[in-house]
This record gives C-alpha cells, structure tokens and sequence, in this order.
C-alpha cells in the first residue's frame, strides 16, 4: 500500500484546527486559551478532558491519552494510522499525496470501501423506492398511506426498497467495481457460492429499506421492514424486521439510530428522547421531536449512554406500551443511573406505540404524552408495584428492596438518598426506616462484593501524582518546546550520556537524533515516527503542559551537568569494580582502566555546555 507523503500530512494537521475534530465527539467550553469536556475515552462526571487549539493537541488526566486529531481519530472510531489520515482528508476534504504517485482504486481501506458501498446501495434502493415500476407505486402507497409519512420525510431520510429480485444489485456492485473481500464483509450478500451476482444471495428482498447512520451520519447498516412483497424463500419471512448484521463499520450497541441528527437539537431545555424502533424515531422528529434517537432492536447499553452524555445527560424514555416495552424501560434505568443521565418516561397504554400513536393524531398526540411525563422512581414504582396502595408491609419491603437495588446503581450518595426518600413517600413508608434498609442493603453488598485488590481498578479522576523528574525528562521537555535550544543540545550531546533504558532517555535519543540528521519538522513529526503509543503520550505531556522558560540556555546547561556527572560515576563504579578484580589477577590493562576514569573526571568537572 503506497504510503501518505510526510509532508501531505503535516499539511493535513496545519489545516485542520483540533477543536473542529474534537466537537464531533465532546460537548467544549473554553477554559482559557484551551478547551476542556467530558472524557470520551471513560465515564466521568468533572471534566479532565482538555484540547490546546494553538498546539493542536489533547490531553485526557482521567486515563493519560493524549495526542493530535490523527491520534484522536485513532483511538474514538477505532481505525489505523492511515484509515484516520484518510478519513480526515475526506471529512475535511483536504487531498492527500502519496508516494507513489496517487492511490491506486483498489487500495482504499476495507472501512472506506464499505462506507462507499453503503452509501451506493442507498442510492440503489432509493432509485426502486422512486421508480415509475409497480414496485415503486406499491412501495411509495405504502409509505403515504399504510405508513401516513409524507414522501419528504421519506427523501430525508433516504428511505428506500430493496426489489424482491436483488440481482440487479449485485451486478451493479460488481460493475462499480467494489472488492470482493468488501462484498463479503457488508453482511449485505451471502457469499457462499462467491460474488457472482446470479449465485449470490441477498439478504435484504422485497422490503422497505431505512439506512441506519453512525452519530457522524455516514451509513453504516440498514433496517428492513417485512412487506407483503416479502417473498416466501427470503430466509427471514417471518420476522417483521432485519437488520444487517455485525460489520467492521457496524456494532449494533455502540451507536443509536437518528443520533447524527438528535445531537445537533438537544440542549438544557430539549432532552433525548429514546423510542424504541427506527419509524418511531422517524415519527417523533416528523411531530417535533427532534431529539429522538433509537436503539437498533437490542436493549440500551452503557456505550449507547455515554454516546448520549455526551451531548445532553437527559433523556425522556417514550416506550412501547406492552409489557416488553416496560421492561425494557425498567432495564434501561439502572445503567442511566449509573451513567449519571436522568431519566424521565412517558407511559403509554398497552397496544400504543409511538409511531401509530404520533401518526395518526400529529402534533395534538404529542401535546398529551408530555403531560404524561413522570420521574424515574415514580415510574419505575408503578411498574414494580402497580397496585402500591394495597400491598401489604412484606409486599411493601419487597417491592422497596428491588427499587433500592435500582438505586444502588447511581454514582452518588446523594442522588441515591434522595430517591430511596422517594420511594417511601412513593410507598407510603417511614423515610429514616427506608434509609436504615438501604443502608443495611448496600452493607451486605459490600460483604459479598469486597473490593478488589488486584490493581486493575479504573481510575477515572486525574492522576496528582507528579511524574518523576529525571534529567533526561527535563532535556526532553526543553528539546520539544525550544527548537534552537533542541539543536544546539544535539550537536554537544554524546548517545552514551543517555539512558535510553527509560522512556524519557528512548525518545530524548529519538529526538536528538532527528535534530542531527535533519529530519526535525517540530513535535508534529513524532506521530509518524513513534510506534510506541507510551512514547507518543509521553511527548504530547511535555508540550501540553509546557513550562514558562525563563532561561533556557542556563535550564539545558544545568541538565547536561547532571546527566554527565549521573553518566561518569555510574561508569567510574563500575570501573573501579572492574579494577578491583584485575589488581587481583595483576592484570597489565590496569594503567588504561586508570586512564579512563581520568578522562571521566575531567569531563564531569568540565561538560559541554550551549554558547
């Protein structure tokens, strides 16, 4: 694979500021010259996330990331040196160089190329959707009338069919010229028998096809919803909805449907709404819902909550009103508390959905369900005990006692006091009672659930242990933040002085290094030439946190003293033991071991020192 040209991507880095690439991610307020937001990389309540836009770098104090937009890229969507190159180039539309001249078609990364593929499938099921064929009349009275969505909404969103024969798709697959290894990997076709369109299967026939984007809005995956075109040989005839299955672009609990655009909507006075399926979060954005979001046909999960937090910490919980919908609801709660995102939900009666409910009475509809609104203790009593006004003191404790394992989920003791105070007026139950319960519970607990003592504990508050400081650190810290100091240290500095056993001492020879032999294009550089994540970390640390140099050609002096005189008695010790023994043995080598540790003194008395 042809390699980006260095200076194509130093040109990238100059022309895309860090804090356009971190808003798509993390929700910043300035905080000085820099910006600070929530981790993104670990759930947290106080910010410790902090990006520099003048040196075009972040640093995490919860977990020691650190790095620029290639790296930041890297580590949140989960993609390779060049795959995050590439996908800044296009998201920004910046046009790479490569060595060889230009990339060659079939060198685009399998990520890219499903990402295209979806995107022409899309257009594919679009064009069936739009078509002036029996199908398309069939699918567009569908849409209009069994459905009551209007055929903007359906543009919006791209909504499409997938013919009941889908061998015109795979010929236009092959014909565009798609791998066969990404042929393979869509999940879109079953490939057994090969690629050739004739014997190949497809997974999606005779449905209606909604594209399901990731929280960037590329598509990554669709939802079929069963027709009564669905033939009779498609494998899943029965099931009202499929969805395509797991992909490297596609994992079903690390991203909400309609997320690329409920993001843009909420704030402190509209929250998430999360609804069950992919037309009910159609429906509620068609009424005015902006915020709804949907999962994709599993229960909620902790990465779907952080992907929330991220953006707006509360979310309105609009369920179908069957029995799976509330459990779903119940299920979903403990991992919101423990996320800290506050949940409120809107009952509906059994039979309603939203989509139906929203569908057939507009806007009118909507009005009524945000009067439903209720709290999440309130909801989750109502649920646990529907008829809490006739329980008797043990059903009473019992229903208590599963509220307050919910409870215990919660990240704070205070948020965890005041609910288990509102479970007992909930249940009509003595509050310090209730309290002494709770406590007694979580006691128990912890009897059964020591901590742990293994040292693998997440730590999600900053580390305020101060780093150690050792010279070669501080020649290191002078090198990345003062060029012409870095240079002139170079042209004094002996390789043998440093211990390069240490991670300071490996990338202070890396560095000097590229200053002697002229490949030093500043800290920028040392994304391509660092393989060592922790050498990568240990350098954006020094820059983020830049000292104020007063003097920093009396600074260098001072530290190549030290690392000099720290250089000569390690190797003195080491030669004086080594003349112990040949005094011994009265070997004739003894006069140049002397001479050596002469030369050793005179140097550690005198050092090179910068001009």
């Amino acid at each position: 694979m042809p390699a980006i040209k260095p200076s194509s991507i130093r040109d990238l880095k100059d022309r895309i500021n860090i804090h356009d690439v971190v808003a798509r991610e993390v929700t910043l307020k300035r905080a000085g010259s820099n910006f600070k937001g929530l981790s993104p990389f670990t759930n947290e309540k106080t910010p410790s996330f902090f990006i520099s836009p003048d040196k075009g770098l972040y640093k995490c104090f919860s977990t020691g990331n650190a790095g620029d937009i290639i790296s930041f890229v890297m580590e949140t969507e989960r993609l390779s040196f060049v795959e995050a190159v590439e996908t800044l180039a296009q998201r920004f539309n910046v046009e790479l160089e490569y060595e060889q001249g230009g990339r060659p078609k079939e060198d685009r990364t399998l990520r890219q190329e499903l990402f295209d593929l979806h995107e022409f499938i899309t257009d594919y099921y679009r064009e069936a959707f739009l078509a002036d064929n029996e199908g398309g009349e069939w699918i567009r009275d569908y849409w209009t009338n069994a459905r009551n969505f209007d055929l903007s909404v359906a543009e919006d969103y791209k909504i499409g069919f997938a013919p009941i024969s889908g061998i015109e798709l795979g010929r236009r697959v092959v014909k565009k010229g798609f791998s066969k290894d990404a042929l393979e990997k869509c999940g879109l076709f079953y490939t057994r028998r090969g690629t050739n369109p004739d014997t190949m299967g497809y997974r999606f026939r005779g449905r209606l096809m909604i594209p399901i984007r990731d929280h960037q809005g590329r598509i990554v995956a669709f939802t079929a919803r069963q027709l009564e075109l669905t033939p009779d040989d498609d494998p899943s005839k029965e099931a009202k909805y499929v969805n395509s299955p797991e992909t490297p672009i596609f994992n079903k609990g690390s991203l909400l449907f309609n997320m690329d655009r409920a993001r843009m909507e909420v704030d402190a006075d509209t929250p998430f709404v999360m609804v069950e399926g992919q037309l009910d979060a159609i429906r509620c954005s068609s009424v005015g819902l902006k915020g709804a979001v949907a999962p994709q046909g599993t229960g909620i999960t902790d990465t779907q909550l952080r992907l929330v937090k991220r953006y707006e910490p509360r979310i309105r919980c609009l369920l179908d009103g069957d029995s799976a919908g509330q459990k779903a609801a119940l299920r979903m709660l403990p991992l919101a508390l423990a996320q800290s995102v506050e949940v409120t939900f809107i009952p509906l009666d059994e039979g309603e959905d939203p989509d139906d409910l929203l569908g057939a009475r507009g806007v009118a509809a909507l009005d009524e369900l945000l009067e439903r609104e209720t709290d999440a203790i309130a909801f989750a009593t109502h649920s646990i005990a529907p008829d809490k006004d006739n329980l008797s003191p043990q059903a009473k404790a019992k229903a208590a006692g599963e509220l307050f394992q919910i409870i215990a989920k919660a990240e704070s003791e205070t948020a965890q006091t005041e609910y288990v105070k509102q479970v007992a007026r909930e249940l009509d139950t003595d509050a310090n009672a209730a309290l002494r319960d709770y406590r007694r519970l979580l006691g128990s607990r912890i009897e059964r659930n020591p901590p742990s003592r293994n040292g693998n504990a997440v730590q999600n508050e900053p580390d305020s242990r101060n780093p150690v400081h050792t010279v070669e650190r501080d020649l290191l810290a002078l090198c990345l933040n003062e060029e012409e100091i870095g240079n002139q240290i170079a042209g004094i500095l002996d390789e043998e002085w440093i211990d390069t056993g240490s991670r300071e001492g490996e990338l202070l020879n890396l560095v000097l290094n590229a200053f002697l032999h002229d490949m030093w294009n500043g800290p920028d550089s040392l994304n391509e030439q660092l393989e060592k994540t922790e050498l990568r970390k240990l350098a954006v640390d020094l820059i983020f946190e830049k000292p104020e140099y007063e003097n920093p050609t009396r600074l260098a002096n001072e530290a190549i003293k030290r690392l000099v005189a720290k250089f000569a008695d390690q190797k003195i010790t080491k030669i004086k033991l080594e003349i112990a023994q040949k005094q011994a043995e009265q070997d004739p080598a003894l006069i140049s071991l002397f001479d050596e540790i002469v030369k050793l003194q005179n140097i550690k008395g005198n050092p090179p020192q910068l001009g």
